[in-house]
């Protein structure tokens, strides 16, 4: 049986969790968006790895947004996969030139999909 507060807590970190989601789509979107069509191979997988990040960071604030609860394990597979992509994302931007901030919002959802998985614990 989970208490007021509890529920209270999750639904306030499934919030924070699909707002960083967003954020970080957000962010990924905006960078592929500033690529052109002839790229370095780095660029290219920067490219790559934010349009990833920011289709899963969209499918998991969807499935978090969602009024209907889901399977427990669905949603912990997802948010995840979710915090790995954000992660793998981060890294590749760090070598990037100005991308600190696009870096730092993949952390940021990573960070919110790990503070979100330790309330379905």
């Amino acid at each position: 049986m989970t208490t007021q507060q509890e529920l209270v807590r999750f639904l306030e970190d499934r919030f924070a969790c699909a707002q960083a989601c967003t954020d970080c789509s957000r962010a990924c979107v905006l960078r592929v968006s500033r690529s052109g069509p002839d790229v370095t191979d780095h660029e290219a997988l920067v490219r790559r790895k934010a349009q990833l990040c920011a289709e899963v960071c969209d499918a998991t604030c969807r499935m978090l947004a969602e009024q209907n609860l889901q399977e427990e394990p669905s949603l912990r597979s997802q948010v995840k996969w979710c915090l790995l992509v954000c992660l793998e994302c981060a890294q590749v931007l760090d070598a990037q030139p100005g991308a600190e901030a696009d870096a730092q919002a993949c952390r940021d959802c990573a960070r919110a999909c790990t503070e979100f998985l330790a309330t379905l614990n």
